[in-house]
């Protein structure tokens, strides 16, 4: 006699092969009675299985999608699939910023039988994942470490190699893993620094835990700490302009990858964005194509000044050159560029 779990999951399976059934074919498939069949449905939706039922001489029984997640039957082939599918969109960020595929991932890997997880290995090491122009590249095996570590709530050593190729090893207490749609970021607590840091995932070497457990307090918006970390990199002069609209709009003016953003009120937004030398932040502000301000440097405000004159006078010759008379044109502002 088998259990009632077996039995259970018997059933689901054969439920799940065709849209409906009626309680003697389940019976017939499953080899017990009829009351035993009802009996096995009923539990099924006591447990989050969305099981209908018809009822008459021709009604049956049939598995819906339900409102929760129930534990899902797969066989080998299956499971491979989608161990395989959520490799990919980890690796490729298609679902996001978030960590979901790489979570599920985790977590599909510590229940796969030994067979599956050796297959799943082999397609690891034959699979190469082709990055974009400029994106370094990062082992999905890498990826689950880090994952793994995020979740694990204890602390860890990081070897990591910073962007000058020095190596550096140091405590940390991983939180979480963020993707920006060109890169994966580590966010951790610097234990001897006490401050929230990211580390980019292609500079990670190693991360080992070293069975300590850790409660963090207060942790920081990871997606926010990522964005602000990244937009101001290593440049050697940075501006801060104000723009006349909400923060949704400037996001899509100025993405959070590019500048950092505050919002000042419904209706302007502060943003601080960095750049090689003041002529190469003047074009970049009006390449926007928006009114704003500039709030500092004065480099940068007198950079953006000349180019919008050179612009207009440009434009002036233009119509000049076209019999078009821009008188008026030579006296009027800017009102893509504000001091």
């Amino acid at each position: 006699m088998i259990s009632a779990s077996a039995r259970l999951l018997r059933l689901l399976a054969v439920l799940a092969t065709r849209p409906s059934w009626t309680c003697a074919e389940l019976a017939g498939r499953t080899g017990v009675t009829e009351r035993t069949v009802r009996r096995d449905i009923a539990r099924l939706r006591e447990i989050g299985y969305a099981v209908e039922s018809d009822p008459g001489p021709w009604g049956g029984y049939r598995l819906r999608a339900g409102s929760r997640v129930p534990p899902l039957i797969l066989d080998d082939e299956e499971a491979l699939a989608v161990a395989v599918g959520l490799r990919e969109t980890a690796l490729s960020g298609a679902a996001g910023g978030d960590q979901a595929a790489l979570s599920a991932l985790l977590k599909l890997r510590q229940v796969l039988p030994g067979r599956v997880a050796d297959r799943l290995a082999g397609v690891d090491a034959a699979f190469v994942h082709t990055p974009r122009p400029h994106e370094p590249q990062i082992t999905a095996g890498l990826l689950l470490e880090l994952a793994a570590a995020c979740r694990a709530g204890e602390r860890a050593r990081l070897s990591y190699r910073d962007r000058e190729g020095r190596a550096t090893v140091r405590d940390v207490d991983p939180y979480r893993l963020v993707h920006t749609g060109h890169r994966w970021y580590l966010v951790a607590r610097d234990v001897t620094r006490g401050k929230w840091r990211t580390f980019r995932a292609d500079r990670v070497e190693r991360l080992q835990g070293v069975g300590q457990p850790v409660e963090l307090a207060d942790p920081p918006d990871p997606a926010l700490l990522v964005s602000r970390n990244t937009a101001t990199g290593p440049y050697p002069l940075y501006a801060t302009v104000r723009l006349p609209v909400g923060l949704d709009q400037a996001l899509r003016l100025i993405p959070s990858t590019v500048g950092a953003h505050r919002p000042e009120g419904p209706d302007a937004t502060v943003v601080d964005v960095g750049g090689p030398d003041p002529d190469g932040l003047a074009r970049y502000l009006l390449s926007l194509a928006t009114p704003l301000r500039v709030l500092t440097p004065d480099s940068v405000r007198r950079a953006l000044r000349r180019r919008t004159r050179e612009l207009l006078k440009a434009l002036d010759d233009e119509e000049g050159a076209r019999g078009g008379g821009g008188a008026g044109a030579g006296t009027s502002d800017s009102a893509s560029a504000k001091a």
